[in-house]
């Protein structure tokens, strides 16, 4: 799984330009207008709460963070924001799903299936390959060490419902059912450990090895020229 992680992907960006920097600020805000529709009050809202970390940890602006709350939550004026999810192939067959934020169904799914082309991938209908995928609660832990006891810690999370553990170098990840994601990472934070990252992922149910590198240069290309669309949230591969 670990490999296939939207953390990684977001490690991935650091220290590119302003601009790319300004992108993933209005992802972060959509992600929190989109959960503020369920409640602008995050002590209540653990989808909002969710939000709000991230942007808070990318350094996004209070005011931008309000902003958003307001407009999801219906006190600001502005186009109802929803979460689109298309699906398709990246070159060499691999399945791909691409998750948007989108005030304009139309205006995405054209820039999606353009872009997706000009990598030499191709959206296809619904349910051409979401059965590939699971939708997963993800806790992530950046540095592992930060974690002193590992059975303690393996066990207080397995009691609160985590499904599989992970370890990748240092970075350390805890899957689970969505519906269990909150009280998981709780767990994590009753043991004195503030996670890294806390959120909702599609994980595929097996993977593909891209031994080829030239494949595996088309495939990073693919992802990266998704990801640069300002509606784009995620791009998740097998």
């Amino acid at each position: 799984m670990s490999g296939h992680s939207h953390w990684h992907n977001i490690q991935l960006k650091k220290g590119k330009s302003d601009a790319r920097r300004a992108g993933a600020f209005s992802k972060l805000v959509k992600n929190i207008t989109v959960a503020a529709r369920e409640g602008g009050d995050a002590a209540f809202n653990f989808k909002l709460r969710m939000a709000v970390d991230a942007a808070k940890a990318a350094s996004v602006p209070k005011e931008n963070i309000d902003r958003a709350i307001a407009r999801g939550s219906g006190t600001w004026e502005g186009g109802t924001i929803e979460e689109v999810v298309y699906e398709g192939f990246a070159p060499g067959g691999v399945a791909a799903l691409v998750v948007c934020l989108t005030d304009n169904r139309n205006r995405t799914v054209s820039e999606v299936k353009l872009a997706a082309s000009k990598a030499g991938g191709l959206i296809g209908s619904s349910g051409s390959v979401m059965w590939m995928f699971e939708k997963k609660g993800i806790v992530t832990i950046a540095d592992g060490s930060t974690v002193k006891d590992r059975d303690a810690f393996d066990l207080a999370v397995i009691d609160a419902g985590a499904e599989d553990i992970t370890r990748d170098a240092d970075l350390l990840q805890v899957v689970s059912e969505v519906r269990d994601l909150q009280r998981v990472a709780s767990a994590v934070e009753r043991l004195g450990i503030k996670p890294d990252g806390i959120g909702i992922e599609y994980i595929a149910k097996t993977t593909t090895a891209a031994d080829d590198p030239t494949v595996r240069q088309q495939l990073e290309a693919f992802v990266e020229a998704l990801e640069d669309l300002d509606d784009v949230d995620a791009v998740y591969t097998n």
